[in-house]
């Protein structure tokens, strides 16, 4: 055991005394100094390694300051561990243990192991994020707004014909005076009508799917409906631009499927 030296970082640990708080930039707690300590020795997390580098442990502890012990009280707590699995590990023969008690050495050794596996994954996570890997990127190019009209070859003629046809359009808007409730749909009343189209022609757009005078909600109804089939596996989608159409095709299960029950109606 006299073998295995602490490793260096051992010296690089500071304590704020001002503020009775320990900075440890090496180690975060006493399952990743015992980590280290075993991965410096290059053993494997056993009850034996664990025992060989109990030394080591308790050296680390002796060199924490007074002032600041209450605050490493798990530090403590591990070391005593260490110390009762060492000192079984010295006796001639195993104690004798009660039914479903639990060995302290394979317990902390199975601890330790769970640590080390959750912080590969931290380090893991931690990679991926200064990576960047936690966003999706924009592929398709932002569209282009050149913030002006181009009114060169626009006559008075083709203004007036465009005016009539807005106004030809705002003739069926019902008037303030009255209340008009709007035309209430349902998700499930507009997978039927999309069933019907798809059974009928394979494939449809987005657009084809609305009424000729539809509205925000018909439009957002429409969306999750075919969310609700994109989910089922129903059907596929796919669009060629930014802000271009939504191409909708069956797939191959979509004679197989039964009656579709949509999880919400509104």
């Amino acid at each position: 055991m006299s073998g295995i030296i602490l490793p260096m970082a051992l010296n690089t640990i500071r304590y704020q005394l001002s503020s009775y708080s320990v900075d440890t930039p090496v180690y975060e707690g006493p399952l990743d100094l015992l980590l280290q300590l075993i991965e410096h020795a290059e053993l494997d997390i056993t009850r034996l390694s664990l025992a060989l580098v109990t030394d080591q442990y308790l050296q680390y502890i002796r060199n924490l300051p007074e002032k600041v012990a209450d605050e490493v009280s798990a530090f403590l707590i591990i070391a005593a561990r260490l110390i009762q699995i060492k000192s079984e590990a010295l006796l001639p023969r195993p104690p004798s243990r009660e039914p479903g008690e639990e060995d302290p050495g394979e317990a902390l050794a199975h601890q330790l192991i769970a640590y080390k596996r959750y912080r590969q994954i931290a380090d893991l996570l931690a990679q991926r994020e200064s990576a960047g890997l936690r966003t999706y990127l924009r592929l398709a190019p932002p569209p282009r707004n050149d913030g002006t009209v181009d009114l060169s070859g626009i006559t008075l003629t083709d203004l007036v014909a465009a005016a009539r046809e807005v106004y030809a359009e705002a003739a069926f808007v019902p008037s303030l005076s009255s209340v008009v409730p709007p035309t209430r749909i349902t998700v499930r009343q507009k997978i039927a009508m999309i069933t019907d189209v798809l059974n009928r022609d394979r494939v449809s757009s987005f657009r084809k799917l609305l009424s000729a005078r539809h509205n925000r909600l018909e439009i957002v109804i429409t969306f999750l409906a075919v969310l609700e089939l994109i989910k089922r596996h129903l059907v596929n989608v796919s669009q060629e631009g930014v802000f271009g159409d939504i191409s909708i095709e069956v797939t191959a299960t979509w004679d197989e499927a039964e009656q579709i029950e949509p999880e919400f109606d509104e």
